[in-house]
């Protein structure tokens, strides 16, 4: 990611509710780094972000619910699954600007146990007051939003629903902004970053990224991600479906390109939300060596893709990496189990 002027993006056009305090940092992993012995890692703290927890859907949530606000809504709903980041930052997204919230959460992880049911993210549900309809894993739980949307709009009500993980091209525009961030703050802090990795569950942030370098006329291939909810041969089509989409909505003459999507499905594991040993220890390795925390279904399985890496030398001595750290810190108390 090398240019010799801060390239800018200006997204002044679209509605937008301001939920981050500012841009989130970007830190050097310095005792991580040395411990592996390869490449410099440095992660961007999307966990820091104030609103309910924090994480990396509130960049989202800014366009969703500045559309859903410009729309006159007086309710959102959103989908998801049963520990949803996405939802929790929703209701809360919600709950600040004075929206009622629906949302419908699909039992997708074959999980019983009470902390995954009733703890962690489902719990901070509750908090920010918003109505959950829990449905069976094999609902097709936006039918059922569009559904309940339509008995709201038949009350009078004004509704406005939320696909999956807010990745919409609305909402992929939250991270074309961030794209446009990571390299403004990549000139002040004179750094260069031979990659960008980061999780890709909804496809979303992965979409939004890739669109803002072509959009700001940058090379897109240093963006690289880790699947954590489908096969790439699945999630590559709908993310650059989506990154196609968010572009055009920035600027109707631009395309991306096929190659400027790439999906690694090495850390899956078994399917989304299903704990890995790589995850567990990577966890681990994170907590102990720099204090702190990952998720147990983003970040955790994503950032043991990119420890892989730098140990096996694919991101060799001499690179600068940076993580894009997405926040789910609620998730670990629902995987307490796990660890």
């Amino acid at each position: 990611m090398n240019s010799t002027s801060s390239p800018s993006l200006d997204l002044s056009r679209f509605p937008r509710r301001t939920l981050l305090d500012g841009p989130t940092p970007i830190q050097h992993l310095a005792r991580l780094s040395a411990r592996l012995g390869g490449a410099d890692i440095y992660v961007k703290r999307e966990d820091l972000t104030g609103l309910g927890g924090g994480g990396n859907k509130l960049r989202k949530l800014e366009f969703l619910i500045g559309e859903a606000l410009a729309r006159g809504a007086d309710t959102v709903i959103t989908v998801g699954a049963r520990q949803s980041n996405h939802a929790r930052l929703t209701a809360a997204a919600a709950a600040r600007v004075g929206l009622r919230c629906e949302l419908v959460l699909t039992r997708t992880v074959p999980r019983f146990d009470h902390d995954y049911l009733e703890n962690g993210n489902v719990l901070l549900d509750a908090l920010f007051d918003a109505r959950v309809h829990d449905l069976p894993g094999t609902a097709n739980a936006l039918q059922f939003a569009e559904e309940r949307a339509n008995e709201l709009r038949a009350q009078g009500r004004n509704v406005y629903v939320c696909p999956l993980g807010g990745s919409s091209p609305v909402g992929c525009l939250g991270y074309a902004d961030c794209a446009a961030e990571i390299v403004a703050q990549s000139h002040t802090q004179n750094l260069a970053f031979d990659r960008i990795v980061v999780p890709n569950g909804s496809g979303g942030m992965q979409a939004g990224l890739v669109a803002g370098f072509v959009a700001m006329g940058l090379d897109p291939s240093c963006i690289a991600a880790f699947t954590v909810l489908g096969r790439a041969a699945h999630t590559y089509p709908l993310t650059l479906e989506k990154a196609n989409q968010t572009v055009q909505l920035i600027d109707p003459s631009l395309r991306v390109s096929d190659d400027a999507i790439s999906i690694d499905e090495a850390q899956l594991g078994p399917g989304y939300g299903i704990p890995t040993e790589n995850m567990r220890a990577t966890v681990r390795l994170m907590a102990s060596t720099e204090g702190l925390l990952l998720d147990p279904v983003y970040s955790g399985k994503a950032f043991a893709g990119l420890v892989e890496n730098v140990s096996t030398g694919k991101y060799p001595v001499g690179q600068k990496i940076l993580f894009v750290m997405t926040g789910g810190l609620p998730g670990l108390f629902a995987y307490r189990n796990e660890f």
